[in-house]
């Protein structure tokens, strides 16, 4: 009695300690991410958000794209939430080891609810710790998704689940060897026969009890005093983490970029003031409180560093490690921020200054030497100036999304990465070279090729048939046909552009061209952080489509493009300028053709074809089934690359990185070439422009190095339509490695064009 009466009060006294360390933690990770920016679009709707909660926590629906994770982490996180009811059940088992939850504590159910929990979180644990041990980066080096991450953190964490999984099921068998618990087998299939080789000693529930607890109460003041521990913070942050996502129906954070923001509203920059609104992101502080609230919760997985192209192709690139550092930043810099301290622009101190507080000493003297170091860093930066993000980090993004795709925590890595790029132009103005001549032809000229409006047409000479082009009514067209800059000027591009005007001439889809009156959409010059020549392009094409369109309704606004990137900015952020309209990639509507019997393939392509998925058309907005049935219509035998569909390698050519040089690792497009090629192809598929060149190119680079035949090829998937509608009588587009006709830009690298 004496034993158990000093154990009870060690738990209750050590308790006390660690609720109070931890609770103290709580209250301090609220504070410091209350220091972001304010979003008022997070706040709702509730019930769809709460839905969208509960299916992913529930179901594991964001988890189970690692399928060897998600059984294990389940089980683990069903231990830890229901097995709190177990741990708080410890405390009178110290005391008292008949103690018991009232009325529950004899169900039947309730008693094999814990032996599962139990049994789970052991498995669970050691399974997590094995996987983790079997991707550790000294086998794989940089292949390995664990690189960078906190491995001790990860094995304290998963120690603590082990220990705690143990408690449960010797507190429990000790319970049935000294005859304080009858259960039936069913219910305790583990703890049963395992009570039957320990001794009736009921003291040994109370002290099993006590190590459940203490381990609990380690774990409380280690993750109270260490807020940047995301492996272990993750368990509270990521349910309100889910909850505020961007999409509040459920989708990733993907496809349009989030507005730039600037005090919780969408920043109008035309009346923007530069001494009081913020351009991006220049400083932590700049991010907005989901920002922070993204950068505590990331639980080093690695995921989206196993899927990202620049990881993956040697670039310095993680982003993971992007958002680990801007977190240790964040909560480094939070004492200095939480006193009142702020830098203008120039670097120079306008928070803590003596004349703003009346207890300016005091709240100075309140900085430790690290936080005021930690203040001065700027935020992007190279080794020299010891900035948090170094910049080849930064532009290596291809904001292909595959990190966003698979965080099972709904970080939302793509917008932090451009929020940080619009600072660097618009404020900084530092960016890569290439890109200078890239906005200047946009700003002049309307397309990254820098060439002349009135050639735009010039992909209709040769056509038997006469392409109809915008005169000032709609008319009887059902579509607006968007070519694109590149479906305009690039010549591998306009065969795509062909083909597709040829095909719905053929379906008898009445439709129309812009010529000299399109424009590019932004989308190169909006991720590559130039938000204000973005606006410009996008307000200039929104008032020309708004009058095209002037006599009909919204819903019947339809504009087919072939571009994804075209595709993506029309569909997805157009609305933000005042732009809503039906937008299809035209192999949703060959698709939709083919279907109707309206194109009818009668002489089958009869060759093995891989299709490669286009960022912007797959991962951003999920068409993934038209182009493959288009392909499977055109008679040709399809062979899926290792990565395809959501987990899609990125050609290389987003986020603006079409018009920057690949100086560092392997260039992605070969890469993705390689994969291609191990499929063993005779065409590679594809339905978008800027994968078309990319890929062309790295073709090229393998057939000359000897590694691809010379048959091999890529398309476009209306390419292989049209061949298969044309009966095969018609002759063959020209090889796909033709040098284009564009004009490159100062210092570009010329087999990208």
């Amino acid at each position: 009695m004496t034993l158990q009466l000093v154990l009870g009060l060690v738990a209750v006294a050590v308790s006390v300690v660690a609720w109070g360390v931890f609770v103290a933690g709580v209250w301090k990770m609220i504070k410091i991410i209350r220091l972001g920016q304010p979003d008022a679009t997070r706040n709702g709707p509730f019930w769809p958000r709460l839905k969208t909660l509960i299916v992913e926590f529930v179901a594991h629906t964001r988890m189970a794209k690692f399928r060897s994770v998600a059984p294990w982490h389940w089980m683990v996180m069903w231990g830890f939430l229901i097995g709190s009811a177990v741990l708080f059940e410890a405390y009178g088992e110290v005391f008292d080891p008949h103690f018991h939850w009232p009325i529950i504590g004899t169900w039947s159910i309730w008693l094999l609810l814990i032996e599962l929990l139990g049994l789970g979180t052991v498995v669970g644990g050691v399974a997590l710790a094995i996987i983790r041990q079997r991707n550790h980066p000294r086998r794989a080096d940089r292949v390995s998704r664990f690189a960078g991450s906190d491995f001790k953190a990860a094995y304290f964490v998963e120690a603590v689940v082990i220990i705690e999984g143990v408690g449960i099921l010797m507190v429990k068998a000790f319970k049935q060897s000294s005859g304080l618990e009858v259960a039936p087998l069913w219910t305790s299939f583990v703890t049963q026969p395992l009570a039957q080789i320990l001794p009736a000693a009921p003291i040994w529930v109370s002290v099993m009890a006590l190590i459940k607890l203490l381990s609990g109460m380690i774990w409380l003041v280690v993750v109270g005093r260490k807020l940047t521990m995301g492996v272990a913070w993750h368990r509270f942050s990521a349910f309100f983490n889910i909850y505020f996502k961007r999409e509040d129906d459920g989708g990733v954070a993907l496809g349009a970029l989030k507005p730039m923001m600037s005090g919780g509203k969408v920043l109008d920059l035309e009346e923007a003031d530069p001494d009081k609104d913020v351009f991006g992101v220049g400083k932590v502080e700049d991010f907005s409180w989901k920002g922070w609230l993204d950068f505590s919760t990331c639980t080093e997985c690695g995921r989206c560093q196993s899927q990202c192209p620049a990881w993956n192709t040697g670039k310095p690139l993680s982003p993971k490690l992007v958002i680990t550092q801007l977190r240790d930043h964040a909560f480094a810099k939070a004492p200095y921020l939480l006193a009142g301290g702020s830098r203008d622009m120039a670097g120079d101190e306008v928070g803590l200054v003596e004349d703003k507080y009346e207890d300016y000493k005091k709240r100075l003297e309140s900085i430790d030497v690290l936080a005021m170091a930690e203040s001065e860093r700027p935020l992007v930066g190279g080794p020299d100036e010891l900035g948090v993000i170094d910049p080849e980090v930064l532009w290596s993004c291809t904001t292909c999304g595959a990190c966003v795709e698979q965080c099972p925590v709904d970080i939302e890595h793509v917008d932090h990465i451009v929020d940080m790029r619009r600072y660097q132009v618009l404020i900084e103005s530092n960016f890569p070279t290439e890109l200078g001549g890239m906005f200047k032809n946009l700003e002049n000229k309307g397309n990254p090729w820098g060439q002349n409006a009135k050639d735009r047409l010039a992909w209709t000479e040769g056509l038997e048939f006469e392409v109809p082009v915008f005169d000032g009514e709609l008319g009887d067209a059902e579509y607006l046909f968007w070519v694109g800059c590149a479906g305009a000027f690039e010549d591998r591009a306009k065969k795509t552009t062909r083909a597709v005007a040829e095909l719905l001439h053929t379906a008898g889809v009445k439709y129309t061209v812009l010529g000299p009156e399109e424009t590019c959409t932004g989308d190169p010059a909006r991720r590559a952080g130039n938000e204000f020549l973005f606006q410009m392009l996008a307000q200039q094409n929104v008032e020309v489509l708004n009058s095209v369109f002037e006599d009909r309704p919204v819903g019947q606004r339809k504009i087919v493009v072939t571009c994804a990137h075209c595709f993506n900015t029309l569909a997805n952020e157009y609305p933000q300028v005042g732009g809503t309209y039906e937008v299809v990639h035209h192999t949703q509507l060959l698709n939709k053709l083919v279907r109707e019997r309206r194109l009818v393939p009668v002489a089958p392509v009869t060759e093995d074809v891989t299709y490669h998925d286009p960022c912007y058309l797959g991962r951003h907005n999920k068409v993934y089934e038209a182009p493959r049935e288009l392909i499977g219509a055109s008679g040709a035998k399809l062979r899926e690359m290792p990565r395809h569909e959501e987990r899609s390698m990125c050609c290389g050519a987003g986020g603006a990185r079409m018009w920057m040089e690949e100086r560092i690792g392997k260039r992605i497009n070969v890469d993705r070439v390689d994969e291609a090629l191990s499929t063993a192809p005779s065409k590679i598929a594809t339905g978008c422009p800027f994968c078309r060149v990319m890929l062309t190119d790295g073709v090229t680079a393998r057939q000359s190095d000897g590694l691809a035949g010379a048959h091999v090829e890529v398309v476009d998937v209306a390419q292989m339509l049209l061949e298969s509608v044309r009966r095969g009588t018609e002759k063959k587009d020209t090889p796909t490695d033709e040098v284009p006709t564009g004009t490159p830009l100062p210092d570009q690298d010329k087999s990208k064009v």
